[in-house]
């Protein structure tokens, strides 16, 4: 047995699991938001932190990092297990096709299993759905839980895509915009730790999604 799971936020950067390979890629047809809160990791019930999700829109890729756990039932059920921990606020699992870089047309791994949420604030108490980007960013530099503070969950996904080399610009503006706020409120920091350089490689499809 084995099985596959793609990180897109926080698990570019620090699985917390043992994994037998990871590969860089992407999955079509999502993008990430900032719309799921964190309530017991870098925020707290009363002010809670926005952490990333997935929201479908055709066209799109999401670039990340998928991870092979092989080694028996055991190690996959521990696997799962710190998982399910991990990713609580996510309400569910998709299975999607898991594409490697420069191969576009044939997916590496079928059936590769993201966390993903239900985005309706009835069903969902951990779907906050979109804010206008100041009021977010204001959310995001103020937040903190005793996993740290929001920010640098932040920061730390902007490093990561840019150390992948798939920088996603929507992640470069909010890591923007929140500096701008910790800025006016005498907070750190100010710039980028890194010079973010936007190397966007887009597949056709989603240019002529874009076109359209």
């Amino acid at each position: 047995m084995v099985f596959w799971v793609f990180g897109y936020g926080s698990l570019v950067w620090n699985p917390g699991f043992e994994v037998d390979e990871r590969v860089i890629g992407f999955i079509k047809d999502y993008r990430r938001v900032f719309d799921l809160a964190c309530i017991d990791h870098r925020g707290t019930p009363e002010h809670p932190a926005r952490t990333c999700t997935l929201e479908e829109e055709e066209g799109t890729i999401c670039w990340g990092a998928a991870y092979c756990i092989r080694g028996g039932p055991e190690k996959e059920k521990a696997a799962m297990e710190y998982l399910e921990r991990r990713e609580c606020e996510y309400d569910q699992k998709t299975l999607v096709d898991f594409y490697k870089e420069g191969e576009s047309e044939k997916p590496l791994v079928i059936g590769v299993i993201v966390f993903t949420s239900t985005q309706d604030k009835i069903s969902n108490k951990y779907y906050l759905g979109p804010a206008p980007l100041q009021d977010m960013a204001r959310q995001i530099a103020t937040a903190y839980g005793p996993c740290g503070n929001n920010r640098d969950y932040l920061f730390k996904l902007e490093k990561a895509l840019f150390d992948i080399g798939h920088e996603d610009d929507y992640i470069i503006e909010l890591a923007n915009e929140v500096r701008e706020v910790l800025g006016s409120i005498g907070g750190l920091p100010l710039k980028a730790s890194y010079s973010p350089i936007k190397k966007y490689r887009a597949l056709p499809e989603a240019i002529a999604a874009a076109d359209s």
